[in-house]
């Protein structure tokens, strides 16, 4: 549309059109004859009145608007569209204010010895902090965020800065786990403050060679994306020349370097699809490689945080006693616990959870906080199975009340005291599985199912709780053998099968 020319004519024809309806025709009859847009009818017969000829250019006008009106707003689109705008980049504008930058700070003992005897003549302290940096991302509106386990492993302090913003953030640990090198932080934020949060994809929503972004703190530069392609759905990643033990790791080709550990691997929709884990350089006999960079896949990141943050058990505090799928709005119920409280109350595998105590829960961490919120009250929850959309009411038990060490009694047949160095039998029932596998008072606890044991007496009955019927527990014990003047720890492993 050549609107240069429009604009001559309509200066041009200024008076015509403030004159009369024949103005305006003759303004669009002009107009239309240079650009070609509109053909005229032909002129009318000489016998035709003047009042015809005026009904006939106000249905000229009136016809030929429209159509120049749709013309200008598809020329004027077309001139407004930016070619450089891309979805990778409507997929950064959404993500990157999700993304932050991790600074942690701990404290190292220095091993020199020469250092030492030096610190010590001095005064000076024996250790130094020792500063690392890595990324993150937000997946939650309350300031919750995902990152690798290495980047705040024995860390102090943590503060968290957005890429986007200036503001800085104290965070602390909600939890963390080792194996998958998965980690949840809580931002040490202002009371209602919100935080823009990631959408997670599918876990099965994945395409070899799609296009993907990478983005996190790169050596400390800050926000940061580079672009690539997804390698490898199923990919071990090795790390020193040795093969880790998570298997399944994203490949991708988008460059990670040291600081993006913990960032978010997106798709086109700004869907995060991975954690950024590390970056192979080379290989086992030293050869430089390139472009062979790993992430945790969302697969395995759910799979974590249902373990960081069962809904089975909210807060440490009450038992709910069914699990919804880590991610966003609709949740789905996965599980639920025989006899708990979401079992008795009707929840199924499968019901869509709609609503909770009126509120609807954006995320599965926004689900376990209005629960917690509810307390022991009757909490109506808005559930959707099939077709249907019906409510049930569920009354949370405090977790003291049912995972106790009566449990454990009845289950095992044994009683336990916690100690700094694990947990002490401290009686045995003779006729109990306990008893019947040799265990003795006095003897120390030291691995449950090959694991450390759970951090307290709690965590013992929730472990046994979830065991199927017939499913046996494996327990190695230590005991202190004394022969005359000796002393020695005999080392002892039992299997029993809880009642």
């Amino acid at each position: 549309m050549n609107f240069r020319l429009l604009e001559h004519f309509h200066q041009s024809c200024g008076d015509e059109l403030k004159s009369s309806d024949s103005g305006l025709f003759d303004f669009w009859l002009r107009f239309g004859s240079v650009t070609g847009l509109f053909k005229p009818s032909p002129s009318p017969k000489p016998r035709q009145k003047p009042k015809i000829l005026a009904t006939h250019r106000h249905i000229f006008a009136v016809n030929a608007l429209p159509a120049f009106l749709i013309c200008v707003c598809l020329a004027a689109g077309a001139e407004e569209t930016d070619i450089r705008r891309d979805a990778a980049v409507n997929a950064v504008e959404q993500v990157m204010p999700t993304v932050v930058n991790i600074a942690t700070r701990a404290k190292a003992r220095i091993n020199d010895p020469f250092e030492q005897l030096r610190r010590q003549m001095w005064g000076e302290p024996l250790t130094y902090d020792l500063i690392s940096q890595g990324s993150g991302v937000v997946i939650d509106e309350n300031g919750y965020l995902l990152t690798n386990e290495h980047v705040i492993h024995g860390a102090d302090q943590i503060q968290v800065r957005f890429g986007t913003t200036t503001n800085t953030y104290e965070a602390t640990v909600v939890s963390s786990d080792e194996k998958t090198d998965v980690a949840l932080l809580k931002l040490q934020a202002k009371p209602g403050e919100k935080f823009r949060a990631i959408k997670m994809a599918r876990e099965d929503d994945l395409l070899l060679g799609e296009t993907v972004l990478a983005l996190g703190n790169p050596v400390g530069l800050g926000g940061s994306v580079t672009r690539g392609i997804l390698s490898s759905k199923s990919r071990v990643a090795p790390q020193e020349g040795e093969t880790l033990d998570i298997p399944n790791y994203l490949q991708t080709d988008a460059p990670i370097n040291p600081g993006n550990s913990g960032g978010p691997l997106v798709n086109m929709r700004g869907e995060l699809i991975g954690i950024n884990a590390r970056v192979l350089t080379q290989t086992r006999n030293g050869e430089p490689v390139q472009g062979i960079g790993f992430a945790i896949p969302i697969r395995l990141v759910e799979q974590a945080l249902a373990e960081i943050m069962p809904t089975e058990y909210i807060k440490s505090q009450w038992w709910f006693g069914a699990r919804v799928k880590v991610g966003s709005y609709p949740l789905v119920v996965t599980s639920v616990q025989p006899e708990s409280p979401a079992g008795k109350a009707g929840l199924r595998i499968g019901d869509v959870v709609m609503q909770v105590n009126g509120k609807v829960p954006k995320t599965f961490i926004d689900f376990g906080d209005l629960l917690a919120a509810a307390g022991d009250a009757d909490i109506p929850i808005t559930i959707r199975r099939g077709q249907e959309v019906n409510d049930v009411r569920v009354r949370m038990v405090p977790e003291s009340s049912v995972f106790n060490a009566k449990m454990i009694r009845d289950k095992l047949g044994l009683t336990l005291q916690q100690s700094p160095n694990g947990f002490i039998i401290s009686e045995v029932q003779p006729d109990s599985p306990a008893g019947k596998a040799g265990l003795q008072p006095q003897m120390i606890i030291q691995a449950i199912d090959l694991q450390a044991p759970p951090d307290d007496i709690q965590g013992v009955a929730k472990l046994l709780y979830e065991k199927k019927k017939g499913d046996p527990v494996t327990i190695d014990v230590v005991v202190l053998e004394q022969n005359g003047y000796f002393r020695r720890l005999q080392h002892g492993r039992v299997q029993l099968v809880p009642r």
